[in-house]
């Protein structure tokens, strides 16, 4: 059996960074994701790493940027109105084609908000968030475990696509502690030729950039970044479909919502209300063919989310708007109960 240890989310987190190959961590403390950056503190001068507290959110990113152009694992946390300063710095790298994990531990917004948990960053990350044409891999974890498992997935997909991820979770799961499996982990290494790590053997200079004055060069470039992320669409999107065989509701949510869903989803399947979730867990790619699917079958779906409804907007275009797509949704830190879920799954129902 598989040794559980008893970590808090964004402990199991920063733990597994380290277990993937990272060795380069710069960050700037703000709540709900401060832990990351306290553990990674301790734990990188142990065993050869660095931690870096910048002097701004901005520094980090660019940081990051650079250590990953030098063709090493890097990575930053900070919680929503860090990663809006981090955007710039994050669509940079896009530009460069330059892999690394972006950790969003969400919080209330907009502004400064409040340090509760929040789902309202998912336009921001699955939209681009920052200028210019250019997708983040988005993976948002529902546990503990999964805060450990994505994150170290996380890396893998980064290197093998050479482009940016954000691992969206919020402030509920980044403080909340469970048993983590932390055994037979199996960690992917990628060649980096591209790196700009000194000539070496090559008769070439490495140069990374994302400056063309050239315009039908810059066109090129996002054209072809675009075929790549096809491939991506196609090879890697994640959902879990939970009592889905024969519903006839359909619930979409991620992250504590689908935790908080999966109860409301027991209790109204003890009254008989045919009802069950597809949880997707790479927001992008969005896992539009399961959503296709499921509304050749179910009467209508429930987008449930900690937002003004957010998500809805990409399940109304998964599905071509040809199934009712209803909100339950609470926002500003506040989290909704089962019975609020399944209040809105009866009335579906009706």
């Amino acid at each position: 059996m598989a040794e559980k240890v008893l970590m808090k989310g964004n402990e199991a987190l920063a733990e597994a960074a380290i277990v993937a190959g990272c060795r380069h961590y710069f960050g700037y403390p703000i709540t709900p994701q401060t832990e990351v950056a306290a553990y990674m503190a301790k734990r990188m001068p142990k065993i050869g790493g660095t931690f870096l507290q910048a002097e701004s959110e901005i520094a980090a990113i660019n940081m990051v940027l650079g250590a990953s152009a030098a063709g090493v694992r890097s990575m930053t946390s900070s919680s929503s109105p860090g990663i809006s300063l981090k955007s710039e710095g994050i669509s940079y790298m896009a530009g460069c084609d330059l892999p690394a994990v972006i950790v969003n531990v969400e919080r209330g917004g907009p502004g400064l908000g409040g340090i509760q948990p929040s789902q309202s960053d998912y336009y921001q990350a699955t939209k681009g968030g920052g200028h210019g044409d250019y997708h983040l891999i988005v993976l948002a974890p529902a546990s503990v475990q999964e805060m450990f498992s994505m994150t170290i997935k996380g890396f893998d997909l980064a290197d093998k696509y050479r482009m940016p991820l954000m691992i969206l979770t919020d402030g509920t799961i980044g403080q909340m502690m469970e048993p983590v499996s932390i055994d037979q982990v199996q960690v992917n290494t990628y060649e980096k030729p591209w790196a700009a790590c000194g000539r070496g053997n090559r008769d070439h200079r490495n140069i990374v950039n994302s400056l063309s004055l050239n315009a039908p060069e810059l066109e090129q470039w996002n054209f072809d970044r675009y075929k790549r992320y096809e491939i991506v669409k196609k090879e890697e999107v994640m959902y879990e479909e939970f009592m889905m065989e024969d519903a006839e509701i359909c619930v979409v949510a991620f992250g504590i919502a689908s935790r908080v869903s999966k109860n409301a989803i027991v209790e109204a399947r003890k009254n008989g209300i045919k009802v069950g979730m597809i949880r997707p867990i790479t927001l992008w790619p969005f896992p539009e063919e399961a959503l296709k699917k499921a509304a050749e079958k179910v009467k209508s779906f429930i987008s449930v989310e900690l937002s003004m409804g957010q998500m809805i907007d990409d399940i109304k275009l998964a599905i071509n708007c040809s199934k009712p797509v209803t909100l339950c949704n609470r926002t500003g830190g506040v989290i909704m109960s089962p019975q609020e879920v399944y209040e809105a799954i009866e009335k579906a129902a009706k």
